[in-house]
């Protein structure tokens, strides 16, 4: 007779327990043990509980390959969900073995769990486990499949498989769902005054994995109620019609200012905050040296000389790398909507900047069309307050629409959504790269589903908000993709191939290069450590297929991406992960987390503009300035979208917090113990540093980046 303990841990969370009948099978290399209920008296698996149980076999099992979970059926109650976090067995020999689950286990079904060891499909011999693999991939692939939102655009989740997952009963032997919380699906939701439904109906039938948290979503709910019922009550949420005074804006959050938000309303006008914000504000990917001017934007040293002072001029600026320039050319096209049935316009401006010997940079001319002309003048500092406010303001708008459309929703959200549907479809649990990027995979879905539901829709808050609309965002993103290369995914090359390593106080280059390095070499260790040789990752077939699928739907097969379609070293492979990392968790949280504190004063990021751009100087007073600026009641809805989707709502995990453990091996453990260090010294010198400044950039601050794209 030979003796097993079985100790099983149910998670922490809400509605995590079980009232079903839970029983194990054992396989090993020399059988199986018989199919045991694990049963005590009292409640077995309550959330949080840890139970102990015996399961005894005729024989010793061999080395564990397998541990079958079978959930059926107790009396009369009906099935409901289990949140298995993981198990342990521990052998006749005292010998542990660690069975990570970590997944909602649904209804009726039997699950299969491998030990925690990491195993590439190369380290599996036996068929019983090759054939595990291939029935988990199968299952997986037929629960998350792949669904064309647009032309153009990256590869998002099918909903509707859920739901006919759902009502085919298909769930079966290798059914595995997961994620750390579960939603209560407690139905549709709107917030008073605010045109977006929180919840849809088809996100009742979504697998949890994508589903957000009971906390989560609640924490949602009331970050946006106390605000969008302020501007109802204050009549700002249907009210038409222009600004009568700047000053008006200020109310609309007179309840939700931050240090940033109310620095942004004193010094928005300024040409140095202006120049500021290519550097450290929420699109600091935008600008570009230049080594000499382009055809389209006729800037003469006449123009631009009085600013520049009298020892330099425009071409020994150029020539000393102090002149860059931010193009926004994927406007010229973008086709345009109307507002509260009135005409909206969009520019395609550009912006020449220079960076003084004060290692400011400041904006020395702007050309509100790609093509010059009488039409198209040149706005200068030296041009009327006016005339000139309202050029930066165009940029402003300009860089709204590029930054909310492709620098964040694209460009994190979008293809990090095809990074977890690649994952989940082609690495098993028990892959080394699986257990590496599932913890930045984490709630990614969901938020993206609900996007689409609720602002990407037609006459959704995209069209309720923003000049171009759904078209001109469908246009946006679809360009932006076409032009997407693995270089701009790549921070260091990105900064290198910019021409802006050497530019002072560039807080987000410095912090973002930090943390890049700490996921590089955190990254590093444990691709070294399962695979030793080029031909590990080469032969590895379902690595292969992992990227393969990446290349094919996120990035539509397009070879002059460069990015990869196979990888061949290890040192490929430790570069392609640490970009899906950095990019699902830090410039997420770069281009996500400050939109409220610089779009909190409109006139800093407006969504609309309601007046065609200028075609003469000396044309623009503060009356002509506000009838330009956004209505009231398209201000109030975009701005408690920004309040709401820079709020990061409970249940958070900061970058590199990893709770649920999954691998279970001494070197990686000792690897992420390694880079929670690094991040944690990264986050001492970010803070530090932040004493000595006037606007402290907190954006990339290890504690404040979400180890996903969860908002």
């Amino acid at each position: 007779m030979a003796v097993y303990r079985v100790r099983v841990t149910t998670g922490p969370y809400l509605r995590a327990g079980t009232l079903d009948n839970i029983f194990v099978t054992l396989v090993g290399t020399c059988g199986e043990s018989p199919k045991q209920l694990l049963d005590r008296m009292g409640r077995d698996f309550a959330p949080g509980s840890v139970q102990n149980y015996k399961v005894r076999c005729s024989a010793e099992l061999g080395e564990l390959l397998l541990l079958r979970l079978h959930k059926e059926r107790f009396a009369f109650f009906p099935k409901d969900s289990w949140y298995c976090s993981h198990i342990c067995v521990t052998g006749p020999d005292g010998t542990p073995s660690d069975f990570p689950c970590y997944q909602w286990i649904e209804g009726y079904c039997t699950v299969e769990l491998r030990p925690g060891t990491a195993r590439t499909i190369c380290q599996d011999s036996l068929p019983l486990l090759l054939d595990h693999r291939k029935r988990e991939l199968q299952a997986r692939q037929e629960c998350y499949c792949w669904k064309v939102y647009a032309p153009g655009f990256p590869g998002i989740v099918d909903v509707s498989s859920f739901e006919e997952m759902e009502s085919d009963k298909k769930f079966a032997l290798t059914k595995t769902t997961t994620c750390a919380d579960q939603d209560d699906n407690s139905g549709n939701r709107y917030l008073p005054g605010f045109p977006m439904k929180i919840d849809i109906p088809s996100l009742l039938h979504m697998e949890p994995n994508i589903r957000y948290s009971a906390t989560k979503k609640t924490s949602l709910i009331f970050n946006a109620i106390p605000v969008s019922l302020g501007m109802k009550l204050r009549g700002l949420m249907d009210r038409k019609g222009s600004w009568k005074k700047l000053d008006d804006i200020r109310n609309i959050f007179w309840c939700h200012k931050t240090f940033t938000s109310e620095y942004v309303t004193e010094h928005w006008c300024e040409d140095h905050f202006f120049g500021y914000q290519y550097l450290n504000g929420v699109n600091p990917v935008m600008f570009h040296r230049l080594s000499s001017l382009p055809s389209k934007l006729p800037v003469t040293n006449d123009m631009v000389g009085p600013l520049l002072g009298p020892d330099t001029c425009l071409q020994t600026e150029l020539q000393r790398g102090n002149i860059f320039l931010a193009d926004y050319w994927i406007l010229a096209e973008a086709p345009v909507q109307c507002l509260n049935g009135r005409p909206q316009y969009v520019t395609a401006p550009l912006c020449l900047l220079w960076l003084n010997p004060q290692g400011a940079l400041m904006p020395l001319a702007i050309q509100l069309s790609q093509t010059p002309g009488p039409d198209s003048p040149i706005f200068l500092p030296t041009d009327s307050d006016w005339d000139w406010l309202l050029a930066k303001t165009w940029v402003r708008n300009s860089d709204f629409l590029v930054h909310e459309n492709n620098t964040h929703f694209l460009c994190t959200h979008l293809l990090c959504e095809a990074f977890a549907m690649a994952t989940l479809r082609q690495l098993p649990l028990c892959h080394p790269i699986y257990k590496l990027l599932l913890p930045h995979t984490r709630y990614t879905l969901q938020v993206n589903t609900i996007a689409r539901a609720t602002l990407l829709n037609p006459e959704g808050l995209v069209d309720k908000v923003l000049s171009i609309g759904r078209q001109g965002l469908l246009y946006l993103m679809s360009t932006g993709l076409a032009h997407f290369t693995y270089t701009n995914f790549c921070l260091p090359d990105s900064l290198r191939a910019r021409g802006v390593l050497a530019i002072p106080n560039y807080h987000y280059r410095d912090d973002g290069l930090k943390i890049w390095a700490a996921i590089e070499s955190f990254v590093s260790e444990i691709v070294s450590y399962y695979y030793p040789s080029d031909a590990s990752v080469q032969q590895d077939s379902e690595l292969q297929a992992w990227v393969g699928e990446i290349f094919v739907q996120a990035f539509l097969g397009r070879e002059s991406s460069g990015f990869p379609r196979q990888l061949c070293t290890p040192k490929e492979l430790v570069k392609f992960v640490t970009a899906i990392i950095f990019n699902c968790s830090a410039q997420h949280a770069s281009v996500n987390s400050g939109q409220h504190d610089f779009g909190a004063w409109m006139p800093n990021a407006p969504s609309s503009m309601r007046q065609p751009p200028p075609r003469t100087k000396g044309t623009t007073t503060l009356k002509s300035y506000l009838e330009t600026l956004p209505e009231v009641n398209i201000t109030c809805n975009n701005l408690l979208l920004l309040w709401v989707v820079s709020q990061e709502p409970k249940d958070q995990r900061p970058l590199g917090t990893y709770p649920d453990q999954h691998f279970t091996e001494e070197a990686p453990r000792r690897s992420i113990a390694a880079f929670q260090s690094r991040l944690a010294q990264i986050s001492r010198d970010i803070r530090e540093r932040n004493q000595g400044l006037a606007l402290p950039y907190i954006y990339l601050d290890p504690p404040l980046i979400e180890n996903s794209v969860s908002i």
